[in-house]
Parts: structure tokens; sequence; C-alpha cells
């Protein structure tokens, strides 16, 4: 299984929602590693790294996002497989 790391910023309303949770939360159930953060602007940035199928079922759902988000767009860039983190964590 081909292994993948995506970087994502998450915008619209996506502060405040249980976002940061809801992705964890996710990562865990689908075994991808990596982390998730509030930013300044209002969005969340987020790096997912594992067997690709879960990570892009990891992304599905954030685009999606947990009850009271409303995600207005997700900017996806794939970068480098980064094999240092061992859970996923919020920061």
């Amino acid at each position: 299984m081909s292994k993948l790391c995506l970087h994502l910023i998450i915008s619209g309303r996506v502060q405040g929602v249980w976002f940061r949770r809801f992705t964890q939360e996710h990562a865990q159930l689908n075994n991808v590693t990596g982390w998730v953060k509030n930013l300044p602007d209002g969005s969340v940035e987020a790096l997912l790294c594992g067997d690709e199928q879960n990570v892009r079922h990891v992304e599905t759902w954030l685009s999606k996002g947990p009850e009271l988000a409303n995600v207005a767009d997700i900017q996806a860039r794939q970068q480098a497989m980064d094999e240092s983190f061992t859970c996923f964590e919020i920061r």
C-alpha cells in the first residue's frame, strides 16, 4: 500500500466547533499520524501521514467537519512522507 503525506489548510467556520478534536479522532481511527492546529486567521492547518487510502478517508471527513463546522475550502498539498510522527497530536 502506498504512503501519503498531505498538508492541509481548512477554512470556513472551523474554530470553536471541536474541529481539531474531530480531526484527531478520525486520524486515530484510521491509523494516520501528524498534527492539527488553529491558525490566527481563523483557519485550521493539518498534516496527515499514513497509508494513502486512510489519509484520503480522513481528508474526506474533514471536508464535512463536525456538526457545528462549515467548511468553505480545503487546500491540500502533497509533501514528502514524514515518518517521524508516532501519533496524531493537537498543537
